[in-house]
């Protein structure tokens, strides 16, 4: 398969981690195409790219593929970057809530929303680790600024 002429986005509406991938590429103006999979029918083209079978996959006009949406951000805001999102985000505090938002945050929303997917996983108990782990120390942080980037948003807020 030829590489496209735009970097191609495939992506998922409501999937958040596709979120924060198309607002860095709409952030750092990039031209791109997108392309909306159905979960339940991935196309085969997605897969050939990507077996991991999730999105976002950015496809880059050279061939590159981006299979993260913390890797699309930054390949994003790295090529276009004038209001400084990439650099504000590169802080202590905020590099540790992504790393929560992506790991403990995530494996404890995964088994409030699937726990099915999980044995002997108890949705109440996830759901209120998810809030301590992540949400608490969000919202004391957004008492103090309204962006996370101090008084104008970064790449952190977009994730």
């Amino acid at each position: 398969m030829a590489p496209p002429a735009l970097p191609l986005l495939y992506s998922y509406r409501r999937c958040p981690y596709a979120m924060r991938a198309r607002l860095a590429l709409l952030v750092a103006g990039v031209a791109f195409d997108a392309h909306e999979i159905s979960l339940r029918d991935k196309p085969a083209a997605m897969l050939a790219l990507s077996p991991k079978g999730t999105v976002p996959v950015l496809v880059l006009p050279d061939g590159t593929v981006l299979e993260q949406s913390l890797d699309i951000m930054r390949w994003a805001l790295s090529a276009q970057d004038p209001q400084g999102w990439w650099s504000r985000s590169q802080t202590g505090d905020n590099l540790t809530l992504l790393a929560l938002c992506d790991g403990p945050f995530k494996q404890h929303l995964d088994r409030t929303k699937y726990p099915e997917r999980f044995e002997g996983s108890d949705p109440a108990l996830h759901r209120a680790q998810a809030v301590d782990t992540l949400l608490r120390p969000l919202d004391i942080r957004l008492q103090a600024a309204a962006q996370l980037g101090g008084n104008t948003p970064c790449a952190t807020d977009l994730a």
